[in-house]
């Protein structure tokens, strides 16, 4: 019983640490562009399973948060409440049900709110997040947060504001209150990893995308309150509160030293960016597995220990080995008026690639679709593949191109037909897999023929 336990927080824990690590890597990334109305509508951050597997990896998230410190012990307290307000006078059978749920939606109101508000500052964050200084300096803070998981300095709030957050009220008011305020009461813990999602929520710039992520994280946070407030008989059959739950915290560390890493990763070249992954996965799994002295009577703990110490060594390993086996990349030219007129000349279609060196989901598309033998191989037999470098910005041409296609963000990658024609049915917004992409240029292909 107890190893199943145990094998329900290894696992909670771990899809926590790869959620993280995943949706770091997923956002489409804002760019200055003039205030046009692009041709299909504002551009969506994710699409299709990266949407669905960067949500869950966010639940997952939300779901591990419950295991740190500061939230562990106020299950049993939650759920008492829950059973008092099941049990009062006058109270209907399913009034455990309702009180869960307004828990649940007090806590996704304050969350959800703060994803549109983080949101609706994008195209500053965009803007700035474009200087290697600024990414490196929002990239320290997240390691600094991240030594307050580790235990190194506290991160307290005023006693006062904390006593107020956690006072009870009657009625389905307090319940909706106990949820907007959970994350005042449990900020020393969670709020070093909520922060860390701000920034990245912030550079995407959608309210829309901004909401569902900490509706999503929200949802985490509260769901296993819920249920066991709903079965409040199984609440004894939880492991009891001990060293693991300091263990949880610092692995929460590392997730959020690995999302530095993630955002100092477009100003260092690609072989860098691969091996401080892998060495931040290494270390990681070291300091977790073994050199961390956090003690607990249980044999389980000390065998999920090391077994979350050899996951980040095997994550270690896939990293290297993603970034030592990537074989040669798409052959792109630097768009010109002339190379667009050579293609229409040789009726060729073409594609072009607004790109930018800081941008996350561009370097994916570079190491994983663009890199990809099939795409190639059809790239370089029949297509002309142009590139708008956006790195740098303030390009009179480049602005112009923005302004033509309705740029909103990159990477966004543009077809035109053999007659030069843009088949805006086929652009892509963001990162999407090979297979995908040699449809879109079948299609393109077909369509010229």
């Amino acid at each position: 019983m107890r190893s199943r336990k145990w094998l329900i927080v290894t696992l909670s824990a771990a899809a926590a640490a790869a959620g993280a690590l995943w949706l770091t890597g997923c956002a489409v990334s804002p760019v200055d562009v003039p205030s046009v109305d692009a041709p299909n509508g504002p551009a969506t951050p994710l699409q299709g399973w990266t949407m669905i597997w960067t949500l869950l990896g966010i639940f997952a998230g939300g779901m591990a948060l419950n295991l740190t410190p500061c939230v562990y012990p106020l299950i049993p307290i939650t759920v008492s409440y829950f059973g008092g307000r099941a049990t009062g006078a006058g109270t209907a059978p399913g009034s455990v049900v309702a009180h869960g749920l307004c828990y649940v939606a007090g806590l996704a109101v304050t969350n959800s709110l703060l994803g549109v508000v983080a949101a609706l500052t994008g195209g500053l964050m965009g803007g700035l997040l474009q200087n290697p200084l600024v990414l490196s300096a929002v990239a320290v803070i997240l390691v600094v947060f991240a030594t307050s998981l580790f235990g190194f300095w506290e991160l307290r709030l005023p006693a006062g504001l904390t006593q107020a957050a956690a006072k009870p009220y009657p009625g389905y008011f307090g319940s909706v209150f106990m949820g907007l305020t959970l994350g005042i009461v449990t900020a020393p813990c969670i709020g070093p990893f909520v922060l860390g999602l701000i920034t990245w929520v912030a550079g995407i710039g959608s309210p829309l995308f901004g909401f569902l992520v900490f509706f999503t994280l929200s949802l985490g946070l509260g769901c296993p309150l819920f249920v066991l407030a709903v079965f409040s008989g199984y609440l004894d059959r939880l492991p009891r509160s001990g060293g693991w739950m300091v263990w949880v915290r610092k692995l929460m560390g590392w997730v959020l030293i690995g999302m530095a890493a993630h955002l100092v990763s477009p100003v260092l070249p690609v072989f860098a960016e691969t091996w401080l992954l892998a060495a931040v996965a290494v270390a990681a799994g070291v300091h977790l597995g073994w050199v961390d002295r956090t003690m607990d009577d249980s044999q389980a703990f000390l065998r999920t220990k090391a077994a979350t110490g050899l996951i980040c060594f095997a994550l270690a390993a896939f990293l290297a080995a993603s970034g030592t086996m990537r074989g040669a990349g798409v052959e792109w030219k630097p768009y010109s008026e002339e190379n667009l007129q050579e293609a229409q000349r040789l009726k060729r279609p073409v594609v072009i690639d607004f790109y930018a060196a800081w941008c996350m989901p561009c370097r994916e598309l570079e190491r994983f679709t663009f890199s990809d033998s099939s795409v190639v191989e059809r790239a370089r037999n029949g297509f002309a593949m142009l590139k708008v470098d956006l790195t740098a910005g303030g390009d009179p041409l480049h602005r112009r191109l923005m302004q033509q296609y309705g740029i909103r963000g990159v990477p966004t990658v543009v077809f035109l037909d053999a007659a030069g024609r843009e088949r805006k049915d086929l652009r892509v917004v963001g990162y999407i897999p090979p297979e995908r992409f040699l449809g879109l240029m079948d299609a393109l292909a077909k369509a010229g023929s």
